[in-house]
């Protein structure tokens, strides 16, 4: 299962924390659109049906079953920019 570094966990607080977001809002991951192989981010205010829910300190990630599987072996990990940009990286596990 996907774990999350403690940068991701602060970054998604971060993103999901905002004022106007509902409580349950997370961070979900699926798979880009077309054959690139890539993955997309997107907040959502829960998860949909099949999703891998992941539950760590206080933020959700809700990982899409196609994509699921790519990601058993993988951490997130975040950095922050001096412009405040959050990005997102994949590791992998020990």
């Amino acid at each position: 299962m996907l774990t999350l570094t403690d940068h991701a966990v602060v970054a998604i607080r971060n993103l999901t924390s905002q004022p106007g977001l509902p409580a349950e809002t997370g961070l979900r991951i699926a798979p880009e659109d077309g054959d690139a192989g890539g993955l997309a981010l997107s907040l959502s205010d829960g998860p949909q049906a099949g999703d891998q829910v992941i539950e760590e300190a206080d933020v959700h990630v809700f990982v899409q079953p196609d994509a699921a599987a790519a990601l058993d072996d993988k951490a997130l990990d975040a950095q922050v920019n001096e412009d405040g940009e959050v990005s997102f990286q994949l590791q992998s596990q020990g």
